[in-house]
């Protein structure tokens, strides 16, 4: 972490777990477990059912909601599907976008990852980004060439000034609910790439300010470790998140001086 240049963010990401009955229990055990998080920024990324529940019920501490997904349109025929203005008006503020889950079934391409950033960036939303790569693309030795492709084609036309806004998560699909894990060094080593591909794009002055995070089972035993990596902003936490103890162990660690 390095928080003299950017914002360090933990950030839960439910998937689809918690009813809204289980929210409530949750906010309650949090905010009993929970202090003031004085180094980094706690999100919840919840979901579309429960974020009116669970920004009144967080509204009182310093959690802030996120959605797990949006649309990149702003309206029209698009069954099932949400706006990033619709969450907006529901006081969302971060939205993942271009999560592996949704790549691998719900067939999100680099192209429409692209349009919801400009979505979400458009409606005042903070994009968190993923990007990563599957455990044949890490064998076969093409990971940072992957990322840097990722991450150009996530940015396509997003001007510097809104770049202020935008998160990257970076999630080794072979690492997202497995139980394995990147080492703190492979992490750093692709956060790192992550930055250098936007410190190309927009210098060095944008690309410090970026916080760039991981994703891919981080836990209570590791999170000290990871963020210890230069490159590493916070983390995007799935299973943990949905424990407060857990949770709470991980907001802990970012919050070390």
């Amino acid at each position: 972490m390095n928080r003299r240049y950017r914002k360090t963010i933990i950030a839960g990401n439910w998937k689809m777990n918690k009813t809204l009955s289980e929210t409530r229990i949750f906010a309650d055990e949090l905010k009993s477990l929970m202090g003031r998080p004085k180094w980094c920024e706690v999100v919840l990324c919840v979901p579309y059912v429960n974020i009116q529940a669970a920004t009144r019920l967080f509204k009182d501490c310093r959690v802030s909601i996120g959605a797990e997904n949006c649309h990149y349109e702003s309206s029209g025929a698009y069954t099932g599907e949400v706006s990033a203005e619709m969450l907006k008006e529901l006081g969302v503020k971060y939205v993942v976008i271009g999560h592996s889950e949704r790549r691998q079934y719900y067939n999100e391409t680099d192209f429409t990852v692209n349009k919801k950033v400009h979505a979400a960036l458009e409606a005042g939303l903070r994009p968190i980004v993923c990007v990563g790569e599957s455990l044949e693309q890490r064998e076969l030795g093409v990971t940072l060439e992957l990322i840097t492709y990722q991450v150009k084609c996530a940015l396509s036309r997003v001007p510097a000034e809104k770049m202020r806004h935008v998160v990257f998560a970076y999630e080794p699909i072979w690492a997202i609910g497995t139980g394995k894990t990147a080492t703190a060094q492979e992490a750093g080593e692709v956060c790192e790439t992550i930055r250098t591909v936007i410190r190309k794009l927009y210098g060095a002055r944008v690309a410090r300010a970026v916080t760039v995070q991981y994703g891919g089972s981080m836990n209570p035993k590791n999170a000290q470790e990871l963020l210890a990596q230069p490159d590493v902003d916070g983390g995007l936490i799935g299973g943990a998140s949905l424990k407060p103890d857990q949770f709470v162990e991980i907001i802990n660690a970012a919050n070390q001086e």
